[in-house]
């Protein structure tokens, strides 16, 4: 590619007369510079490092680089990664990739039921890492979860579709059992309220033409029920009326309560959180700092389901629960 158009494709401005005329490849790692490589950086440590590698030209935003080289080109811009990314659109175009921003839960559905991964992306929330996915990848699908990267990767990127054949037929908080794609799913382990989700992701592997399976479904991180006995250790669901409840997000702790109303008006539940948490409907959550409080507050509290939430993973080597949490 010449100097020129990456001029154009970062709107950046040239501030050398260099003598190079154009690059081979891109990187934002001075490790990976070859021979004639075109470098996003602000460091000068990393600037330095990739023109000893042979970088050809240096695309930075911060007026204290030094230019140590005057042959090769010096490209300023107003902002790196954007910079970075306005690059990436063009070899998008060129690729005719496609790329899809989705919520954690459908991530993890998506990634749960998957039974080959060689057909599509998953883009990491690190930019760096993400250019050089989408640089050097020949996926043409890519999926991502950070809103604000994948929007920048692509501004107008689309969303998973919200109607989706497929509905619920009977459920617990803790099991569901729903019909999609003509076939019925008896009591999978999973909360009602994350059957959108799955649905979603779904409808988007029979769009893609992406191999799954449903059969695959189990809890996922985001809400995991352990059933425990009055020492906190693990029991079967049929011998004990305590479940705790591990969450990474208070959304669920507030569906999962709603639930609890509408169905159980017996269960008396409670909610654990890090200290000054706020939990949507509840004045006082239960605050800890430490697992042993955790410990200390489910072996003093009457209850029937305990939410616990962003507890130390592992907790669970003392609680020991009966699903993966990945």
């Amino acid at each position: 590619m010449k100097i020129e158009d990456i001029i154009n494709l970062t709107e950046g401005v040239l501030t050398n007369t260099p003598k190079v005329h154009a690059i081979e490849a891109a990187t934002v790692y001075p490790s990976k510079v070859d021979q004639g490589d075109l470098f996003f950086s602000s460091n000068q440590e990393e600037i330095d490092k990739a023109i000893e590698n042979g970088a050809y030209a240096i695309v930075y935003d911060n007026n204290e680089i030094i230019k140590k080289d005057d042959e090769i080109a010096w490209i300023k811009v107003s902002d790196i990664q954007l910079a970075a990314f306005k690059l990436i659109r063009y070899v998008i175009i060129k690729k005719e990739a496609k790329f899809f921003y989705l919520l954690e839960h459908e991530m993890s559905f998506l990634k749960m039921i998957l039974t080959h991964k060689g057909n599509i992306a998953f883009i990491p929330d690190d930019w760096r890492k993400a250019f050089e996915q989408i640089l050097n990848s020949d996926n043409a699908l890519f999926v991502g979860t950070n809103k604000d990267l994948m929007q920048l990767i692509k501004p107008d990127v689309p969303r998973l579709n919200r109607e989706v054949e497929g509905y619920p037929i009977s459920d617990t908080l803790f099991r569901t059992t729903f019909k999609v794609g003509g076939y019925v799913y008896q009591e999978k382990e999973m909360a009602p309220f994350h059957l959108e989700y799955l649905l979603r992701v779904v409808n988007f592997c029979n769009n893609e033409e992406l191999p799954y399976s449903v059969d695959r479904v189990k809890y996922t991180r985001h809400f995991i029920p352990v059933h425990i006995d009055g020492n906190l250790n693990h029991t079967k669901s049929s011998k004990s009326d305590k479940v705790a409840i591990f969450t990474d997000n208070l959304p669920d702790i507030e569906k999962a309560r709603e639930y609890v109303k509408r169905s159980n008006m017996w269960v008396k539940s409670i909610v654990l959180t890090p200290p000054k948490t706020k939990v949507p409907g509840i004045d006082h959550p239960h605050w800890f700092e430490t697992e042993e409080e955790v410990r200390d507050i489910l072996k003093s509290m009457h209850f029937n389901y305990a939410f616990i939430y962003n507890a130390d993973k592992s907790i669970l080597n003392t609680i020991k629960e009966e699903y993966s949490l990945f």
